[in-house]
């Protein structure tokens, strides 16, 4: 196993550049999928170090960002009951809702706490009994083996206080709808390693052959991107359409088996609507029937509603990969971290926040 700094390496980074440059004879358009390899392209600059002609474009791949507007009222609803205690990661207290954000509801008196795992919620709920305790479960597969965890030791514990609030994402399918889209100019991708690292990647093989796009598994580090980028663009420049794996240090093919096992046992598969994209079919996961009592929505009776997105914030462009967030003109003027107008803007793995940081 290399050391870490080996992966932050500027010589093999700068030699990986020109190899490139050497490579490409055409322009070439390549997504990364992961809010997390955006922030290390944008912080270290890997995209200037790459030819004119290849332009990396950020991908749908923060799962804080493509929660439903609609979820995130629901979560603001359910928070704002006296009988209440709402469990959350940090990052979607600051998301904003059509009026406010679940760190308003907190500020009000809410019972709304940040936590670090779904177990740790579960443990909020054993230890008071009297208090309805909500987590908001959000992530894409990486964070749902945890998340199905929590629901087999609620169950184990016979826990009639512990809900989620499901907003479990799929990444595959996500890549199909952008692929399919009128304004698709995506021609490669760096899958997400971490996903990877869970679910293998088995299932990518066909939306490479099916669009013709090659799909390179990537990790994080700059000498990881750079590596993934070289990958991707050898494989357009030779005409091929394949899945490869640079990420072989931490994923294999068939992924973690264990970890697979809960989610499959705790959750379906379902569509979801992703904030900014739209509906995305088989792209969600919703808890089994077995599972129900633990769906907060259900629990609390909440309604179906539809929310309109504010017209000035073009996030949703942003998370397709069709414009960046200079593209933007309330981006850095409008739309801050401290006043955000859309969910980018807010989580550590969104683009507007990654150029907001490191561009601005």
């Amino acid at each position: 196993m290399k050391h870490i700094d080996e992966y932050r390496d500027g010589a093999a980074a700068r030699a990986l550049a020109a190899a490139i440059r050497k490579l490409v004879t055409r322009p070439w358009t390549v997504m990364e999928i992961c809010g997390g390899q955006t922030h290390s392209i944008v912080k270290y600059g890997i995209d200037q170090l790459l030819p004119a002609s290849v332009t990396l474009v950020h991908g749908p791949g923060c799962p804080v960002c493509v929660t439903p507007l609609e979820l995130v009222e629901k979560a603001i609803e359910i928070a704002s009951r006296p009988e209440v205690t709402f469990c959350s990661f940090g990052d979607m207290l600051r998301v904003p809702g059509v009026s406010r954000d679940l760190l308003s509801v907190k500020a009000a008196g809410g019972d709304v706490r940040i936590v670090y795992s779904p177990l740790d919620a579960v443990k909020v709920a054993a230890e008071n009994p009297r208090r309805e305790v909500v987590f908001f479960a959000v992530g894409f597969e990486t964070t749902a083996p945890a998340v199905a965890m929590a629901v087999l030791q609620a169950a184990h514990l016979r826990l009639g206080n512990f809900s989620l609030l499901v907003s479990h994402v799929l990444v595959p399918p996500a890549m199909e709808a952008i692929l399919s889209s009128p304004d698709n100019r995506v021609q490669g991708f760096l899958a997400a390693g971490h996903v990877c690292a869970v679910m293998g990647y088995e299932e990518y093989g066909p939306i490479a052959a099916r669009h013709r796009v090659p799909i390179v598994v990537t990790g994080f580090e700059p000498v990881d991107i750079l590596q993934g980028v070289h990958l991707c663009l050898r494989q357009l420049e030779e005409g091929r359409a394949e899945v490869e794996n640079q990420y072989a240090r931490s994923v294999r093919r068939e992924g973690n088996l264990a970890a697979q096992r809960p989610v499959r046992e705790v959750f379906r598969v379902t569509p979801r609507k992703w904030r900014g994209v739209g509906e995305i079919p088989q792209s969600g996961l919703g808890l089994r029937e077995a599972y129900a009592a633990f769906d907060a929505e259900r629990r609390f009776g909440l309604a179906d509603r539809r929310s309109e997105e504010p017209p000035e914030c073009i996030s949703g462009q942003i998370l397709r990969g069709v414009k960046r967030p200079g593209d933007c003109p309330a981006f850095g003027v409008r739309c801050v971290p401290e006043h955000p107008l859309g969910a980018p803007m807010v989580s550590s793995e969104g683009a507007c926040a990654a150029y907001y940081r490191y561009r601005n």
